[in-house]
């Protein structure tokens, strides 16, 4: 053994780390798939094989350069926050509107609840106030707002023991908070005796009707007050959420353009909202006794992807399809949401076309648009590298507190997180797409969390085992508990009893104020509905944002 342990110390620093921080990570995220009654630790199970790690390597005399280490932990800290503004962003703001509103005023209520109970412990409980940073992420399961507390506390002078004591208190708060959330959502379903199923079903039913789908009427111009106006007077070309995409005119299909004008006789194809649908049919005349399609015609209907950064940005009239292509975009499927072409809309990258025209006309398109399937797959690591820069820039701004020993920052955690959402909103600047594929972004936020979860076990676990055996640990489990309890109570009992939310919204709700995925992915096991996703989605990006600053907070305010 002891040949074996010179043999490793012997290899050089970046080599032992890899090879540490490999099997730490294998080893924790099979550790993470176990599960007990469906129940498992998930990502958290790297951060528990570091800790058997690091108080291995302790026994055994095993050393480590802490500053690769560090790096090691910021940079996985880094990819994990920004990779999760670039998926989030886009929607972002839309959530704050109706009833993100809402949500999020709960979510904000939740994290804030979480901050009293630490502060009490602190100041009530006289919980070292290091320990009390850690058990505040370790409890709500946050890891960077784990970073943030280490962050500052090394901004304040903190001594290096002070500086990774959180770790140890995040460890031992984390279990619980997996499992308190679980209760949680049991604990509501049980006492308001909720039916998923029920919640489920009357959830599609307030959606269906909050949300205007497209559908498609073909109607026969009988009024005369509709002859001879081109279609652009007439706002038929989306101006007021109607297009119309097809016209039969003495019995040949034909694209219509903004300057044509109806004739007696003549049969549209209208697309958009029912209630718009049916106005404009009293307009035009009445429902047509025959369909149009496309079949047995020269002109044929394709969906067609935005992936041409020189269209990027522009407005569906700037590029004046109809007159210059002899092509017509019905409508534009955009992250799912499908949209009425109006004049005025910018396209966005990913943006789905459904065009109809001749096939040869259809392709000129196609090229204009780009319609490449291969860039949607494709990573563009430069802008992700100028957005890295960005946030690690923004991260660094500090903003002065009067009264303050320190000054505030969004640091590493919060910076790019914050860069990214704006990014993602923006969408691009230039030839710069800030578009990331799913399956690209998961993977690099996998490994950015795995990285950091690695490191912070296999740095504090030299001391965990001590502390939980002969020092606070089971005093800070118990702190944990309360920290993750009392907010989920108190916060899913006033969205079911007062705000009147759904329960399967609830249930996401909760899940996105704790960061959660395993408990996203409990509510999900309920039904098939999305509402635990959507509300997830809703709330994820600002209650990040607060558990990123809250700790900070806590630090200039109390130490």
């Amino acid at each position: 053994m002891t040949v074996l342990i010179d043999l490793f110390n012997g290899l050089p620093d970046i080599a032992r780390i890899m090879l540490m921080l490999s099997v730490v990570a294998a080893s924790g995220l099979a550790l993470g798939q176990i599960k007990l009654r469906g129940v498992g630790l998930g990502i958290g199970g790297v951060l528990f094989a570091g800790i058997a790690a690091g108080h291995v390597a302790k026994a055994l005399g095993l050393t480590f350069d802490h500053h690769v280490l560090h790096f090691m932990r910021e940079f996985g800290l880094i990819l994990f926050v920004y990779t999760i503004g670039v998926q989030v962003g886009p929607g972002f703001f839309a959530a704050l509107k109706k009833s993100g509103l809402t949500l999020n005023l709960l979510a904000a209520s939740l994290v804030g609840l979480g901050v009293l109970v630490a502060v009490a412990i602190h100041e009530i409980g006289g919980v070292p106030l290091p320990a009390v940073l850690g058990i505040f992420s370790g409890a709500v399961t946050n890891t960077p707002s784990l970073g943030a507390a280490q962050e500052m506390l090394r901004e304040v002078g903190a001594s290096a023991a002070e500086i990774n004591t959180p770790s140890l208190g995040y460890a031992v708060a984390y279990p619980f908070g997996i499992v308190g959330i679980l209760i949680t959502m049991g604990l509501i379903r049980v006492v308001f005796r909720i039916d998923p199923a029920a919640e489920a079903e009357a959830f599609e039913r307030k959606r269906r009707a909050q949300v205007e789908t497209l559908e498609t009427l073909d109607v026969a111009v009988r009024n005369r007050s509709a002859m001879g106006l081109p279609l652009r007077d007439m706002e038929l070309f989306g101006d007021q959420g109607v297009m119309i995409s097809r016209l039969l005119r003495e019995g040949r299909l034909q694209v219509p353009h903004p300057d044509t004008c109806l004739r007696a006789g003549d049969v549209v194809h209208l697309v958009g909202p029912r209630v718009k649908l049916e106005a404009t049919k009293r307009l035009l005349g009445e429902a047509a006794e025959v369909t149009l399609t496309t079949k047995g015609t020269a002109m044929r209907w394709d969906r067609l992807v935005v992936t041409n950064e020189h269209v990027l940005g522009k407005a569906i009239g700037q590029l004046d399809l109809a007159d210059a292509y002899d092509v017509v975009v019905s409508r534009v499927n955009r992250a799912g949401v499908e949209l009425v072409p109006s004049p005025a809309l910018h396209l966005q990258f990913g943006d789905i076309l459904t065009a109809i025209g001749k096939p040869s006309d259809l392709q000129r398109v196609a090229a204009l648009m780009g319609n490449s399937a291969r860039r949607l797959q494709q990573v563009e690591f430069v802008p992700v590298f100028i957005g890295i820069l960005l946030g690690v820039l923004l991260g660094s701004i500090p903003f002065y507190i009067p009264g303050m020993p320190a000054p505030l920052k969004l640091g590493l955690a919060g910076g790019p997180l914050v860069a990214a959402i704006l990014l993602a909103r923006i969408g691009h600047i230039g030839p710069l797409v800030w578009f990331m594929p799913p399956a690209a972004n998961m993977a690099l936020r996998e490994i950015g969390i795995v990285l950091f979860l690695a490191v912070v076990g296999l740095m504090s676990g030299d001391r965990f085992v001590e502390t939980l055996v002969h020092g606070d640990g089971l005093l800070w489990i118990g702190c944990g508990v309360l920290v993750t309890l009392i907010p989920l109570l108190v916060v899913g009992v006033v969205a079911r009893a007062f705000t009147r939310q759904n329960y399967l919204t609830i249930c996401g709700l909760l899940s996105g104020s704790m960061t959660d995925p395993p408990a996203l992915a409990f509510a999900n096991a309920m039904s098939a509905s999305e509402a635990p996703a959507l509300a997830y989605a809703t709330v994820y990006p600002m209650v990040m944002f607060l558990r990123i600053l809250a700790p900070q907070l806590i630090v200039l305010f109390l130490w």
